[in-house]
């Protein structure tokens, strides 16, 4: 749906209107753009036809210098996808289950009011977008942005086997289930993982791993760092592969991502204690970095981007977009171009 075009201005909203409190988006958005002299802002709904992609690309042509987006990380990813390269804002409402851009860029969560004042008033942070290349079984090759962490594996299925009524009713703590579902009947799969860098010094490595995961930044809820390090604006993707062998292998990869990650790492003594585990224990999660990053799977394996399923791949091809898009974040959070 789409609001009358007369007296737009310069702003432009696409919520998800299954997502949230709508009215009370809209009448936030029409406040703050009253109040800066932004004209009557332009309305669009996602539609089963249209996940935002569309409605953004025509805000941005009709002049729109900023288009908030209001719902979860499948309208965020559609949204920013339409907008990068056009000079035009992506403010940022959050609404769904991980809310996992948000969460990176200090947006606020659960305040609709603030995220829109935030929208308007906010400082602009030029980012990176990541691309993903699917080859699906049948060989067919498609395209698609991504904002926060693509993966490929266990991962996937964890988005697969999470119950939609369940993420409702609790959230992101939903997902523990579908970990849980997922992991135990996980087969590794035998994985080439190649690494593109400057000059051409590949690094290719060979794993029968469970998951590998590519991402643009590197926090998940609940405290989770799962790529530590990870920027959303130096235009390289953090990878992680996890291999473990045994359920042991699975518990110290959750004790590294809730743990390691995100306290050890943050102290020098810290540091040494895990520079210490990773000499008599065994390497079930390995971190890599580059620009473009390739797979090949001997097996098909489940595909996701964001938090949305993708199907089954039997090769990928991730790389960035480097400095592709404005987002409207907090000054404290904001880099210097």
């Amino acid at each position: 749906m789409t609001e009358a075009r007369d007296s737009a201005g310069t702003v432009a909203a696409i919520v998800n209107p299954i997502k949230g409190d709508v009215m009370r988006v809209r009448q936030s958005i029409a406040r703050h753009a009253y109040d800066s002299d932004a004209g009557r802002p332009l309305w669009f709904e996602t539609t089963r036809d249209d996940d935002g992609a569309t409605a953004a690309a025509e805000a941005a042509a009709a002049g729109a210098r900023l288009v908030i987006a209001s719902g979860g990380d499948g309208t965020i990813r559609s949204v920013a996808a339409a907008l990068r390269n056009t000079g035009t804002a992506l403010g940022i409402v959050p609404s769904g289950t991980g809310n996992l851009l948000a969460r990176n860029l200090g947006i606020p969560i659960g305040h609709p009011d603030a995220a829109v004042e935030l929208a308007f008033t906010g400082a602009d942070r030029v980012v990176d977008v990541g691309i993903a290349e699917f080859t699906s079984p049948d060989e067919r090759v498609t395209e698609h942005p991504f904002m926060v962490v693509a993966g490929v594996g266990v991962d996937a299925a964890m988005i697969a086997n999470t119950s939609p009524a369940l993420k409702q009713r609790i959230g992101w703590i939903a997902y523990v289930d579908g970990v849980l579902r997922s992991v135990f009947v996980s087969k590794p799969t035998h994985t080439k993982l190649r690494v593109e860098r400057p000059g051409g010094e590949d690094t290719v490595r060979s794993f029968d791993a469970h998951s590998v995961l590519v991402g643009n930044v590197g926090a998940l809820p609940g405290g989770v760092e799962l790529l530590p390090g990870a920027l959303i604006d130096d235009g390289v993707l953090d990878v992680a592969v996890m291999h473990p062998k045994t359920v042991f292998g699975w518990l110290y990869i959750g004790r590294a991502v809730m743990w390691e990650n995100h306290v050890l790492r943050r102290t020098g003594f810290g540091r040494k204690m895990m520079s210490f585990r990773s000499r008599v224990l065994p390497n079930v999660l390995e971190y890599t970095r580059g620009p473009v990053v390739s797979l090949k799977l001997d097996h098909p394996l489940d595909a996701e981007l964001d938090g949305d399923a993708f199907g089954l791949v039997t090769a990928a091809r991730f790389r960035t977009d480097p400095r592709s898009l404005i987002v409207r974040v907090p000054p404290e959070v904001a880099r210097v171009p």
